[in-house]
């Protein structure tokens, strides 16, 4: 339980979080993000996430000062919170909801990642990853279990209880499931490290198909039990990074109960595939990512893979809405394919806040994104993310918010 001195610390916090929640610019940037998603022109919103925290503190704001593990959780989620909506706002949602997210237990696939790791930070849980190569015949792939998961509803229960007595009075309080994350080829190369899977498909690739196969079998046996669990959600705080309020999820015949895939998003990326060609992606990842994916109500696929030859492929996929444009993308190419008909998803370089911040570099490439997607009338978002560092300078993300801001304030009064 949270003892009394922890309670009072977090309802202050808390007190803090729900008048935030309940300014009114939080539902017109829903209502923005609703509209980009339905395909409207509307000004975008910028996101930024995956933020280097441990670099982040300053006076002492991202100080935890509970004594329970339990309250310390809580703790961060509301000093964390505060400190974006202070420092580093853009276009985030504050929720009028503590939310705890449903506790499952997951049995794996028989194996672990072994790796050996170089580390610049001890801090930062960026570092660079050698892998142990433990897929490389059709029996280790065999070999391969299919996962079993198992709801813990009585931790849920007791998290719940606990929340509910301390925030008693000021924020509401709700279990909320998972959204879906489909990322195989983010997996696969820790079993068998990155030069491996790359040479196997091309002197291999019937061993490739193998090995995706199985692993598509394993994601859609995790998911479905899931689903079938009660551990999914359409109402996530956001698509991996990025703003998740869209018409249509969920379904129109959702009757409030168990939500299924084609009441949710579904998220997709290959990000291993930046150094293929677009047939090799396709015929890799998106060809069986299709099972899946089609199952659900929308799709956002892409991450920090270079999408603009590749958009011709997910044109194919009929409920897709959102194509990432990553920091390695051309810009113009990306918008003049998208157009009008998908969510252009702009993910801005991080390089640009990692060391002496530069206003003109920003500007610069800030520009480049609004002139190409008016231009080409792309509904669009801009999402600061993978930010490995800002060489503890919370000012350089500080001034990256204004100048975006700033920038995207001179296209829309």
């Amino acid at each position: 339980m949270v003892n009394k001195n922890d309670k009072n610390i977090l309802r202050e916090l808390a007190k803090k979080v729900q008048e935030h929640s309940a300014n009114d610019v939080n539902k017109e940037r829903i209502k923005r993000s609703r509209d980009t998603h339905g395909l409207k022109h509307v000004r975008p919103l910028v996101w930024i996430d995956e933020i280097p925290w441990h670099e982040m503190n300053m006076d002492s704001e991202l100080d935890l000062l509970c004594e329970t593990e339990e309250a310390r959780q809580m703790e961060w989620h509301f000093r964390s919170i505060l400190y974006r909506w202070k420092h580093i706002q853009a276009d985030m949602v504050v929720e009028d909801v503590f939310y705890i997210n449903k506790s499952f237990t997951d049995s794996g696939i028989g194996i672990s990642i072994k790796e050996q790791l170089v580390k610049t930070d001890d801090a930062n849980y960026i570092m660079s990853h050698q892998y142990e190569d433990q897929l490389d015949s059709d029996e280790k792939i065999d070999a391969l279990k299919l996962p079993v998961i198992k709801a813990q509803r009585e931790k849920d229960q007791s998290n719940l209880e606990i929340a509910c007595e301390v925030l008693d009075g000021i924020l509401p309080v709700k279990l909320r499931g998972h959204g879906i994350y489909y990322a195989p080829w983010d997996q696969i190369p820790r079993f068998r490290g990155v030069e491996n899977c790359y040479i196997d498909m091309m002197s291999r690739p019937e061993f490739v198909h193998k090995t995706i196969a199985k692993f598509t079998q394993i994601y859609l046996s995790r998911y479905s039990q899931m689903e079938e669990l009660e551990l999914l959600d359409y109402n996530t705080s956001s698509i991996h990074c990025t703003p998740p309020y869209a018409d249509g999820i969920p379904a129109s015949d959702y009757d409030g109960g168990k939500v299924r895939f084609k009441d949710m998003w579904f998220r997709g990326m290959g990000q291993l595939f930046t150094s293929t060609s677009p047939a090799m992606q396709d015929e890799f990842d998106l060809h069986y990512m299709r099972e899946m994916m089609d199952k659900c109500a929308l799709s956002y696929y892409g991450c920090c893979e270079s999408l603009d030859k590749f958009i011709p492929y997910l044109k194919k996929v009929p409920n897709m809405r959102k194509i990432g444009v990553s920091s390695w993308a051309n810009v113009l190419s990306s918008a003049e394919q998208i157009g009008s008909d998908y969510v252009f998803a702009r993910k801005p370089n991080p390089a640009n806040v990692a060391g002496n911040f530069s206003k003109e570099a920003v500007e610069r490439e800030t520009i480049e994104t609004v002139e190409a997607c008016i231009n080409n009338k792309c509904p669009y978002e801009l999402v600061l993310k993978d930010i490995s560092t800002v060489s503890y300078k919370p000012q350089n993300l500080i001034d990256w918010t204004r100048t975006v801001m700033e920038t995207i304030d001179k296209y829309y009064s």
